[in-house]
């Protein structure tokens, strides 16, 4: 389980993250959701070591990932897809899943389960990852970060722009993680989105969770929605 208590983060003497208490459970799929400016991203990226964390607690299980190095993060068993994919545009699909599978020396077996769950990109695996597709560009970030076999994966509005049979693919396979274990952290803007994957919800106002609430315990006019999110 990846648990946050009490974390105050920012940028400079910018605080963005106050007293700010998360959790997300092995095998479930927790969706972050918000306006846009309340810390999501920064959430995000304080989990990843990216952003200090100048208070409170940052655990992976009992394994304490505050005070540590961003490159070692990943090392531990994170994966992170930030918004925008940031892939190596220059290398191909198969270079990009090989620096995937380097982070934590993980094999070919590996990557063939990883290019089972998408298999358009074994078709493209020598193009050059600038020159995929948008949704294209999308599965191979995620799939990169699937190449750590990750306990948590991390996935920053990863829906963003894409056509609904990319996003019915990518939610496919977001929600067929949940069977191997692995914690899904989501930050998603789109209610359809996160009614269709989510099992909780967390709500984020001024840098913190306002509320958590179980996806059974919320329809598509729910008052949490306009609420912290606006929609």
């Amino acid at each position: 389980m990846l648990v946050l208590d009490g974390v105050c983060a920012g940028y400079g003497g910018a605080l963005v993250l106050r007293d700010l208490g998360f959790r997300a459970a092995a095998g479930e799929v927790t969706c972050i959701m918000g306006r846009n400016g309340v810390g999501k991203t920064t959430l995000m990226r304080a989990i990843m070591g990216l952003v200090r964390v100048q208070k409170g607690s940052v655990r992976l299980d009992r394994l304490e990932l505050a005070n540590l190095p961003a490159h070692e993060v990943p090392r531990h068993g994170i994966g992170y897809v930030p918004q925008g994919r940031r892939l190596f545009g220059p290398l191909t699909v198969a270079e990009n899943l090989e620096i995937g599978l380097m982070t934590r020396t993980k094999g070919p077996e590996v990557r063939e389960r990883v290019l089972n769950l998408f298999p358009r990109l074994r078709e493209r695996l020598s193009q050059v990852s600038s020159t995929l597709s948008g949704g294209e560009q999308q599965m191979l970030a995620i799939a990169r970060a699937l190449c750590l076999e990750p306990k948590v994966l991390l996935l920053d509005e990863p829906t963003e722009g894409l056509q609904p049979s990319m996003i019915a693919a990518i939610r496919e396979v977001v929600v067929g993680l949940k069977a191997s274990g692995v914690a899904v952290v989501l930050v998603e803007q789109r209610v359809d989105a996160v009614l269709g994957m989510a099992d909780r919800v967390a709500f984020m106002d001024h840098g913190t969770v306002a509320a958590t609430r179980a996806r059974a315990d919320l329809a598509p006019d729910a008052p949490e929605f306009r609420q912290f999110v606006g929609v």
